[in-house]
């Protein structure tokens, strides 16, 4: 990794962590979030996924529109650190623990070569 990508994987990490912390607090069966990126084409590249404990909280919490949270807060925190993303409903996925197990066996770099199947 050259010493920009660990530049910027380091702003990622911390801009992400604040949103995590915040909607820890604030959203129902949320548990951690975690990002993917190829340095070599970034921001076009960058996904955020955002996990549930049960398939059944990550219905509640869209159905909700819990959804937009993280959609405003990710762009707001990324924003902040000079990380610009045109499209932010693009970069941001959403999942469960539960499926995770059910489909991958609770291996989620399985699940994360799948990004498209997720929400």
């Amino acid at each position: 990794m050259k010493k920009t990508d660990k530049k910027i994987e380091k702003t990622l990490r911390e801009a992400l962590t604040a949103v995590c912390d915040e909607a820890l607090g604030t959203i129902k069966g949320f548990i951690w979030l975690t990002h993917l990126v190829n340095f070599d084409v970034f921001p076009q590249s960058l996904k955020i996924v955002c996990v549930f404990e049960t398939d059944d909280e990550l219905k509640q919490a869209l159905d909700a529109q819990q959804n937009v949270f993280f959609y405003d807060h990710i762009q707001a925190q990324l924003s902040v650190v000079n990380i610009k993303i045109k499209n932010i409903h693009s970069h941001v996925f959403f999942d469960s623990e539960e499926t995770c197990q059910r489909l991958h066996d609770g291996k989620w770099e399985e699940r994360f070569k799948r990004l498209s199947t997720l929400h």
